[in-house]
């Protein structure tokens, strides 16, 4: 008997993609790997900030700084917003989607929602 088709994404770009259930980011763990799953239940807070020269503009994977990871993203110089992820830990991704704006409004929605998971 066929599996059943995973449900439609929220979003989806080339490396950020909002299922029902969880934040995927492809590349985090490049150059091999699977993409980074988050449930929506684990992000505390989502920070919005402008990509400049000093916030990683012309960075395109990793980091300089222990704390903060940033997934593989080459068009990241041509963006403006970046989304920093509060999960909890030492290290907080930050990503670039292509709409940010779609992106931090499904992350907080889903991450505030009664039962969500």
């Amino acid at each position: 008997m066929p599996s059943a088709p995973p449900p439609p994404s929220l979003y989806r770009d080339r490396w950020i993609e909002c299922t029902p259930e969880q934040l995927l980011i492809r590349g985090y763990y490049f150059p091999y790997g699977p993409p980074k799953a988050i449930a929506y239940s684990k992000v505390r807070s989502v920070e919005r900030f402008p990509l400049t020269t000093w916030t990683g503009k012309w960075r395109i994977w990793g980091t300089s700084s222990p704390r903060y990871w940033a997934h593989l993203d080459p068009g990241r110089p041509h963006k403006a917003v970046g989304l920093l992820l509060d999960l909890g830990g030492f290290v907080r991704p930050w990503i670039t989607p292509d709409d940010p704006d779609a992106v931090e409004e499904i992350i907080n929605r889903r991450r505030l929602a009664p039962g969500s998971p």
